[in-house]
């Protein structure tokens, strides 16, 4: 048996680089939140984490309760997988990878590109996993500020390239807070010929994608997702639209089993029921709108135009933490922050009607 002395030194082992690391803030889950405040799990109103309100399409359901091959490992090739989503992307399969979620091939992504001090050029605030990427792969971030109104600043991008930057990291729109990037502002950055990945999980909710702008550079890489839109969260599935000499280089380091038999399945089902899908989205999209104008009559609020499916609001008059915490106290969930230029603000995803209506309801008792 190994000594006590001998245990709590094994983080002399540990990578120097990794012993300080901040992970990364997930969302809470209904079932956690239950046991802490006074609220049955089915009657938590979860808007924290950009998740789909409704669901995933009823085909999915159908589908993977009626499968009978969970015993045999996916195709490691991803195939049929590459297939669909050529068909439904309109890019070739050659250019085509999937993982178990973006956030993996974001991981993936650096792992290709990034050595120890290699610089990785991120437009803040923006998606913690960019950060949490580049310090895992031990390079250097180098933080370009977005404009008050949380636009990325071409200028300021550009003049920060040097001879490390191996990346440039964009999120469109961007997250947390629903900011998009003008195609030309996107190119122009494409244009200084340094690998651009632009992460477009919530593509679906804004309509504007550089997808197919892939296959006209060598250095242009575009992430996507049914997390969101289709509702196929807790599955994890994403993928990448890549040159398609990287997506070679990434299908040959990739994990070889690395998307799963169930949500191949899903993502077979949501393609087939696209018009249900896009349906929802279209919902949500309507009820963002609502929502953004109920937010903007609360006077305690700046509520940010969003092209995502949340709103993202500075908190003017009280404190965020403790909004946050007085509507978890009614089993309403939502997302604070209090970083460097996102101090003091509250990020809401965008649920159905009766969810806004709770959720409006609640703040303007709490305020």
């Amino acid at each position: 048996m190994a000594s006590t002395d001998s245990i709590e030194g094994i983080d002399k082992l540990i990578r120097s680089d990794l012993v300080a690391l901040g992970g990364y803030v997930p969302g809470k889950s209904p079932e956690t939140v239950a046991k802490q405040v006074e609220v049955p799990v089915e009657g938590i109103i979860k808007l924290d984490a950009n998740e789909n309100p409704y669901g995933c399409s009823p085909r999915v359901r159908q589908a993977l309760g009626s499968y009978h091959y969970f015993n045999i490992y996916p195709d490691a090739e991803q195939t049929e997988l590459r297939k669909l989503l050529q068909d439904y992307t309109g890019v070739g399969a050659e250019h085509i990878v999937a993982d178990n979620g973006s956030d993996q091939l974001i991981d993936l992504v650096f792992r290709l590109f990034v050595a120890p001090r290699d610089e990785v050029i991120n437009c803040v605030p923006t998606f913690d996993m960019f950060r949490f990427g580049t310090e895992l792969c031990n390079g250097k971030l180098v933080e370009v500020p977005r404009d008050e109104n949380y636009f990325v600043n071409v200028n300021a991008v550009k003049r920060a390239i040097s001879k490390r930057t191996k990346i440039i990291v964009l999120a469109n729109p961007n997250n947390p807070t629903g900011t998009p990037i003008p195609r030309q502002d996107i190119l122009e950055i494409v244009d200084t010929g340094v690998p651009v990945l632009a992460d477009e999980a919530y593509v679906e909710f804004s309509g504007e994608t550089a997808t197919k702008l892939v296959t006209q550079y060598k250095n242009l890489m575009v992430l996507r997702t049914f997390s969101k839109w289709a509702g196929l969260a807790g599955l994890r599935i994403g993928y990448g639209i890549f040159p398609s000499k990287i997506a070679e280089y990434l299908l040959k380091i990739k994990n070889p089993y690395n998307v799963n038999v169930a949500a191949i399945v899903a993502v077979r089902e949501s393609l087939k029921d696209i018009d249900y899908l896009m349906d929802r989205v279209r919902a949500i999209v309507a009820e963002r709108e609502r929502l953004f104008g109920e937010l903007k009559k609360l006077k305690f609020l700046k509520p940010f135009p969003s092209q995502a499916n949340f709103i993202f609001c500075h908190v003017l008059n009280g404190k965020a933490s403790e909004i946050q915490q007085k509507l978890q106290k009614r089993g309403i969930l939502v997302r604070y922050f209090d970083q460097p230029r996102l101090r003091n603000s509250i990020r809401i995803s965008v649920g159905k009607p009766e969810h806004t209506d709770a959720l409006i309801k609640a703040l303007k008792e709490i305020v």
